[in-house]
């Protein structure tokens, strides 16, 4: 019997096996895609949608897909979104071409090659103790309605026509990432060993306009999503960014307390993303409530084993990812970005747990054709029963 997308994606977090396994492209920013290759797939599907960005952002970079590609990568999930203030929407608009881009919590990003934007102003940079973070003058109002007005209406909607499973992601509710963004990873790094009680400080103030920012949200989204994103980086390709008994003393609890806020007011999974090999922390995240876990980073470490990671947590962890855009997606060719496909789907998809997803934003350097080739094999190589 052939499923909804919304069916075979609640079938599968409920680690059964759906009709095949659910596609997840567009609806947040690790398993979405860049501009290039849209408009590649839009010139081959011709799509005549006009384009537009996740969170209206730009330089971002990352795309918000139309119907039509969606519909055309088989995506199972459509995403929803919150929108920064009016105020940081204008100022970005009025600001002359080419200068640095200002978010909401006073960072700067700039323009380092066309449509390419890095954050190299960390405001936070010099700042080291609880004093300083009180007087910093451009925390974020975590209270502006226009945030989240859109939701209501959006949410419904989807709801209504109950075609796929929705999942709602605010924009970077991250501690540890939007600490490294204020702070720099280098300083940051430094201070959790030098300064701690700052650091704790300073991700607990942190957490707390995620928290409220989340609270905002998940109040205007009401009982339509299925699916709750949330992100925090962790992992390199070779390890942690930190030592697993720092982790389990200084980000576990801020993580944990997230993650028991949001399931207090929704039904839906949390899905975490965190990059690179992550192996080490995987049992600290069962035991705080995550659901699903992204992007599951073939490349980094014990990450690439994707055999016992769906022996020792395919019961407890849905797995969204696994196929590889550091090397195969980008740099290989259709078919053997078909043989991948294949084999993870061989290996993460057996009794259900498993979403298919390229290993975070599908990058400019990822030919339209490999795109294609990644979700029609799914449907091919994902339909249950697997190995027919």
């Amino acid at each position: 019997m052939t499923m909804t997308g919304r069916e075979r994606v609640l079938t599968a977090l409920s680690h059964a096996e759906p009709d095949r396994v659910p596609i997840v492209i567009g609806a947040c920013n690790p398993t979405g895609m860049k501009a290039r290759p849209y408009r590649a797939l839009k010139a081959r599907l011709d799509g005549t949608a006009p384009e537009r960005y996740l969170y209206d952002w730009p330089e971002l970079g990352t795309v918000l897909p139309d119907e039509t590609v969606l519909g055309a990568l088989h995506s199972d999930v459509r995403g929803v979104h919150d929108r920064f203030p009016a105020a940081t929407y204008a100022r970005n608009e009025n600001r002359p071409p080419g200068t640095p881009y200002l978010n909401d919590w006073g960072g700067q990003s700039t323009e380092v090659e066309p449509g390419v934007w890095f954050q190299r102003h960390h405001p936070l940079a010099g700042m080291e103790t609880a004093a300083e973070l009180g007087a910093y003058p451009h925390w974020p109002d975590m209270d502006d309605f226009a945030r989240v007005a859109h939701l209501p209406e959006l949410t419904r909607r989807l709801a209504a026509e109950n075609k796929y499973a929705i999942m709602g992601t605010p924009w970077l509710l991250s501690p540890f990432e939007r600490a490294i963004d204020m702070q720099g990873m280098e300083r940051l790094l430094t201070l959790m060993s030098a300064n701690p009680d700052y650091v704790q400080a300073l991700l607990a103030r942190i957490a707390g306009y995620c928290a409220a920012l989340m609270g905002h949200f998940l109040a205007a989204c009401g009982d339509n999503l299925d699916i709750v994103g949330i992100s925090d980086d962790l992992g390199t390709e070779r390890g942690l960014l930190i030592s697993p008994k720092m982790y389990r003393a200084v980000l576990k609890p801020v993580h944990a307390d997230f993650i028991a806020f949001i399931k207090a007011r929704t039904r839906a999974k949390v899905f975490l993303h965190t990059d690179g090999d992550v192996f080490d922390v995987l049992d600290d995240l069962v035991e705080i409530g995550v659901d699903i876990l992204n992007p599951v980073q073939t490349s980094a470490g014990k990450m690439a084993d994707l055999a016992g990671l769906k022996r020792r947590y395919g019961k407890n962890l849905v797995f969204c990812g696994a196929i590889d855009s550091q090397h195969i997606l980008p740099y290989g060719k259709p078919e053997a970005v078909r043989r991948e496909v294949r084999r993870v789907i061989g290996l993460l998809g057996p009794g259900g747990g498993y979403m298919l997803a390229a290993v975070h934003t599908i990058m400019n350097e990822v030919p339209a054709e490999n795109i294609l080739a990644m979700t029609e094999a799914a449907v091919e190589f994902g339909t249950y029963p697997l190995g027919r």
